[in-house]
Formats: structure tokens, sequence, C-alpha cells
């Protein structure tokens, strides 16, 4: 892996940032004097494919693209070859997500929204206003599992979703699940095309988190004790002033900044950070691709009991259409109703 630094007293393999902008890449990066690393993703192509399978409406899409953005980032941190998967289920309007991440690269996404509901709450915004994705989502919880196969236990945090958004999750999944202080910046946004062409979408995501080497210098949040008296005061725990400006830091970022197509996540990140040091680290690739397969239909169905199997029976054949690509596979009834659960004939 190579290194490049951005500061203000270059080592020998500084450079300047790369102005090329390049989507469907995710760049990983270090901050060494404010300890903290983080990741930047920037989705192009990837995001249209992914969006491509289903007829969405643009708030779907929005939202969707959010998701997808957000378990790219967390799911490019696998150090080995697994999967990461986000879900939501909710009482809103779309209510369920589900993000799947194939390390390293592979990404595919599928959203289930009640149009009627959808069509209501455009109907009570105000002229010009647009969805706020808590109020899609609702009510529920979302899931965030790797997965590591099967011979290995499968790790699972579920945190509540109580009308905010996916970023609002993400910052109380780390701070209840994993205690590292961590922010979450997400964007999606609609290119329109000259001459009536199709929109295209992108999203963009920067994720940070805290981690100094030195002890004792994240501090995890108290939480309430059950027995204490009304009216007691918490006290708050102090943060890390290395932290406190990397916030400051990240609240300068505009939405524009992580969806430009011309900025480069290299130029990004050197705007905010060039004061502290900001290094790069090689960057990865995201591809849309769903990994179903007529083998892997065949083994779920073969996992069902026989009663199950024969109840799935169509004009003599059994039809399965995949949720994330719209893929249709078709088998005749006897490769499928005579199969034991070992999966053979």
């Amino acid at each position: 892996m190579t290194t490049h630094s951005h500061s203000p007293s270059p080592s020998p393999d500084a450079r300047a940032p790369d102005p090329r902008a390049v989507d469907d890449r995710i760049t990983p990066f270090h901050i060494d004097g404010l300890d903290v690393r983080g990741r930047v993703v920037r989705l192009g192509a990837s995001l249209d494919a992914v969006l491509a399978h289903h007829d969405y409406p643009p708030a779907v899409k929005r939202l969707l693209g959010e998701a997808v953005a957000l378990t790219v980032l967390l799911g490019s941190t696998l150090k080995i070859e697994g999967r990461f998967i986000l879900q939501t289920r909710t009482d809103g309007p779309v209510d369920l997500l589900v993000v799947d991440f194939s390390a390293p690269q592979d990404v595919r996404a599928y959203a289930r929204f009640d149009a009627e509901r959808l069509d209501a709450m455009r109907g009570a915004l105000p002229a010009g206003a647009g969805f706020d994705s808590g109020a899609l989502l609702g009510h529920g919880h979302l899931a965030m599992t790797i997965d590591q196969g099967l011979s290995v236990n499968r790790y699972q945090g579920v945190v509540a979703l109580e009308g905010g958004g996916l970023e609002a999750a993400a910052h109380q999944y780390f701070t209840q699940s994993e205690q590292i202080p961590t922010r979450v910046r997400l964007a999606v946004a609609e290119e329109m095309r000259p001459g009536g062409a199709p929109s295209s979408w992108r999203a963009g995501g920067l994720m940070v988190q805290f981690l100094p080497t030195e002890g004792g210098r994240v501090r995890p949040v108290d939480l309430p004790p059950g027995d204490a008296p009304e009216g007691t005061e918490i006290p708050e725990a102090q943060e890390d002033d290395a932290w406190v400006e990397t916030l400051s830091l990240m609240g300068t970022l505009e939405d524009v900044e992580l969806v430009d197509a011309e900025l480069s996540s290299e130029r990004l990140l050197f705007r905010l950070f060039h004061e502290r040091g900001v290094r790069v680290f090689d960057a990865g690739s995201v591809v849309a691709k769903c990994s179903c397969s007529r083998d892997r239909v065949m083994n779920v169905l073969a996992s069902f009991t026989r009663e199950e199997r024969t109840s799935l029976v169509e004009d003599g054949k059994i039809a399965v259409t995949c949720e994330f690509c719209g893929r249709t596979y078709d088998f005749k009834a006897e490769e499928i109703v005579d199969v034991d659960t070992d999966g053979e004939a």
C-alpha cells in the first residue's frame, strides 16, 4: 500500500492532491495531526446500475443512494473477504432497505416502498420542499451485519430508528456498539442531462473516526444510572480537543462537495484537512454486482420442506425473481419438488 502525505511540512514522499475526479472509488485516509482515520466514497455509474433494476420514485432513489454510500463506507473497512449487510425495517413509507456489500468491491441494494403513502406525503409537503429521509424511514430499527462465511459466527449490531435519518443512526451505532467517536456525512444528487436524456444519480460519503494511540483519550459516554433521583445532573464527558477540531472541520463540508463530479476525493480531503496533514492510501473500486445465480437459488429452494416447494409450483414450474437485480430463474417442478434436504435429486 502506498502512502501520500499532504501537510504544511511535506515529507519526502509528499505530493499535490490528484485533481482527477474518479467515480466509484473508496479512498482511505489518515490525519496524523488529529489521530483520525477515515474514508471517502464517490459513487456514479455503480449507483445508477443499482437503481436501474427497479422503477423507484426519486425520493426512494435518494434514500437508497444514502444507504448504499453508508454501506460502502462501513463495509470497505473489512480486512478479510466477507459481506457487510445494512438493513432497515420500519413503519415509514419506505419500510425496507437492504444493501449488501461483498468485500472488496461488489454492492447490490433493494428498497420496498408504499407508493400511496409516498404520494400522500408528497401532497402534504410545501411547494418546492423535498422529502426528509427520517420521515421516509419512520420508526423501527437498523441492523448492520458482518458475515464472514459458514465457519465464523455472524456479528450484528442493531440500533433504533426514531424518525431520524441514516447519518444519525450510524452515529448512534458507533456510540453504543463500538464506542468509537465517529462522524458520517452522506449526500445524493440527481444530475439532469440535456436533450431530455434520462437523468443520472451520484452519491458521496465521508466518515471520520477518532483513534488516538494514547490510552485514556477516548472516554465512553456515561449512561444515566437507572436509580438516579429525578433532576440529577449527569456530568458530560469532555471531548478531546483533536476530535472537537475534527468535528469543526467536518461542519464546513457541504453536500455539493461530496457529489461534485469535478472535485476529486484528494482535493476534497486537502480542502478540509491540509493544515493538519492528511495522508491518502490506495483507493479501492466499487462495482454494482448481484451475487445471485441459478445454483444459489436452487440451494435456497432445497432448504424448504417438500410441502413448501410444492406450494410454489405454477403451471408445472417454479419461478423465482431476485429482489436485488430483477433476474428471474425458472425451474421445472421435478427439478425442485423431489430434491432432498441435501440438495440432491
